[in-house]
Formats: C-alpha cells, structure tokens, sequence
C-alpha cells in the first residue's frame, strides 16, 4: 500500500511558480554615476550589501581616524561578551597621556586619573580623542600593540582582506592601511552588530568632565551630523599624506546607505562631495525587502499532513538593490517541487525564492518549513490516497 502512495505521489509531483512581485510598469531616464572628487570611494546599501558606486575601491590608503571605527569594535565585542563594563574605569598612562599634548586630537585626559570606559568611548567616537584610545589599548590588552593584535584578527574575521592595523588610533604608520571597501564592510558590521552601543556616532557634542579642571566640551567631527539628510555616523580622519577621509551613514526611507572616501582635498570637498554620493544613491536607486527571516511569510501546499500548508522562511533577511530604471524588469518567484510530502521537520528545505533582472544572473535563495508537519495515520492516508484517483483532489 505504500508503494501505491508513493506512486501516486510520483504523478501529482509539479512544479509550482508564483509571482510574487508585479513589476512597476514605468520608466525612468538612464542614471549617470556621479564624478566624485577624491582619490578613493565607495557606496554600499547597509541591507542588501549591494555596491551602487565605486572608485578605486580597492586603492591602499591609511585610514587616519577611521581606524577607530575598528578600535570601538573591539571594545563593543568586549562589552556586549560582558567582560568589559561601561563604568569600569582604567587608569591613565604618561603614554596616553602624552597623546593629549601633541596638538593631535584629543579629549585631554590626566595623567594617572582615572577614567571609565564610557567617557573613554565618547573620547574615542565623538571628538576622535587619541589619547581616549590608547587609554582604552592599554586597559584592555596592557599595551597598544597587543590591542593592534586583537584589531588584526577581527579584521580577519569580518573579512577586511586588505587591513592591517598597527595602533588604535590611525595616526601616521605605513603599515596601519585599509581600502574605502574594507571600510564600508566594517562600519556595516559595527552598526549591524552594536545597534546600542553605535547610538554614541550620532552625538553631537562631549563634555569630559575632567580631574582638576574646567569640563572641556567639544563637538562631533562628523560634518553630516549638522545637515538635515539623516546622518548618524561615523568617522572623520585626515593625515597629511592623505588628505581628509570619511566613513558616514545615512537612513534615507526604509533604508540605510554606507559611504567611505579618502583622498578629498578640503574639509568642505569631504562634506559636500560625500553628501553628492549619497544624495545620488538615495535618488536613483531602490531597496526591496524580499523576505524577513523572522517572519515566515511564505505557504506551501502538502500532501499527506496533518496540515494543508506548511509556511517557509528564509534563514536571513533578504534584500534587493535596484536602479529605478530597472525595476520594470524584476521579478520574484517562489519555486518548489510539490504538493511536499509530509512528514517535514522544522528546517527541512521545501523551496526556492528566485529573483530575476535583466542586470544580473538569477538569485536563488532556500526556503526551509518554519514547522514541522505530521504525517497522517496509515487509514486516513489510504483514504486520501484514494480520494485523489477518484476526483483528483489533492
């Protein structure tokens, strides 16, 4: 009798394919990239990861103050494990120290105070203090080398394939280098991993309320913080050799866009230049949210179950980046191989997403039960079994 079902199972196999999307039915002009005016950028869409603009995106430059977007990482990993804590206070070193006094910036910490790892934190992010972050290098890791180690192997791990750093702050070594690319892929981490913490990049202003004298209030470096184009980070460097660089992030509608340049030859080019790159991204392109790995919104059809339908779910969020010329063209599929034979495990594969343009190869992403299923008793599934060479009703 079960070779009877499966057989009968063999014949109802189809392939079903639904549209999930209809494409707009318009068109728009055909989009020209911006010319931005710096040695070295990049445009990434926070969601999709997708690259909209890129300019000598792989070009070694050093990273200046950007370097401590890497350094707050650290830190954040630190305190998010629970092995650091906001109100642990380190003290401070001559070699710390000194870094407030050698017309670099700083948040001018004391020699031998005390300092917690909070005011530290707004020393590093906010006023882009290095005399905060080799503060921070020696609390965590006893000396500024050790925490270059620890900067290294994260690099390592986000997967920043042209990094090295070899101090905490980015001040002047030829061997403390990145890309614009590596850049954005880290600045997306921080934010995509430290959501909390990454609120400290959109303040504005610090008042360190320091030891033995007057508080010393300073603000933000950030020049995107001030304009109303919903900035809220990142980070600001310049070296001479160099030349100003910027890492920032903008929420436009619904989404978030990463820009990184170096290489701007004024601060005024880094503000304006860096507000045209993503003033186009957000003008000319569209992101799409296809499926939310929380939400298992898609149905499919059983055969066999205790239940009709069993819902998919995707294991991440997936998004879509288009230029809106094109997204006449692009379409959703959901794609599976059924009625799906129960039983089914939570987490077993049953589908496909495919998403089709005219730019790009098809993408393919797995859908997998959200809930298991139950196979019905041997009488009920002969009972539908027989339904179905009757009437055909699956």
């Amino acid at each position: 009798m079960d070779l009877m079902i499966l057989k009968l199972n063999s014949m109802i196999k189809k392939i079903f394919i639904f549209l999930l999307l209809t494409p707009l039915l318009f068109t728009t002009p055909s989009i020209s990239m911006p010319n931005i005016e710096a040695k070295t950028s990049i445009l990434m869409d926070y969601n999709s990861g997708k690259i909209l603009y890129e300019k000598e995106a792989d070009m070694s430059i050093y990273p200046a103050s950007m370097t401590k977007i890497m350094t707050s990482i650290i830190v954040f990993d630190l305190l998010k494990q629970g092995r650091l804590n906001l109100d642990d206070e380190f003290i401070i070193s001559e070699n710390a120290w000194r870094m407030s006094r050698s017309g670099y910036s700083s948040m001018f910490i004391m020699l031998n105070d005390k300092v917690s790892v909070e005011d530290l934190l707004r020393g590093v992010i906010v006023v882009s203090g290095n005399d905060a972050c080799v503060a921070l290098a020696e609390g965590i890791a006893g000396t500024e080398e050790n925490f270059a180690e620890m900067m290294n192997e994260k690099a390592l791990e986000i997967g920043l394939t042209n990094t090295n750093f070899t101090n905490s702050s980015g001040l002047n070594d030829p061997d403390n280098y990145s890309t614009v690319r590596d850049i954005a892929i880290m600045s997306k981490y921080l934010i995509k991993n430290f959501p909390k913490y990454y609120e400290y990049f959109a303040e504005k202003e610090f008042t360190w309320d320091r030891t033995g004298g007057d508080p010393i209030k300073q603000g933000n470096r950030n020049p995107l913080l001030y304009k109303n184009i919903g900035s809220d980070g990142i980070k600001t460097g310049y070296l001479a050799v160099e030349k100003y660089s910027l890492a920032s992030s903008v929420i436009g509608e619904k989404r978030r866009l990463i820009a990184v340049g170096s290489g701007f030859q004024t601060k005024q080019s880094r503000s304006s230049e860096s507000m045209k790159l993503i003033s186009w991204g957000l003008r000319n392109t569209n992101t799409y949210e296809i499926s939310d790995k929380e939400k298992p919104n898609f149905e499919f059809k059983t055969w066999l179950g205790k239940k009709d339908k069993v819902k998919g779910k995707t294991k991440e969020d997936v998004f879509l980046t288009l230029n809106k010329k094109d997204i006449r063209n692009f379409k959703v599929f959901i794609k599976y191989d059924g009625p799906l034979k129960a039983p089914i495990r939570e987490n077993d594969k049953i589908g496909e997403i495919i998403i089709k343009t005219d730019k790009e190869d098809d993408i393919t992403i797995p859908v997998y039960a959200s809930e298991e299923v139950k196979k019905v008793n041997f009488f009920k599934s002969l009972f539908m079994s027989f339904n179905y060479m009757i009437w055909g009703d699956v």
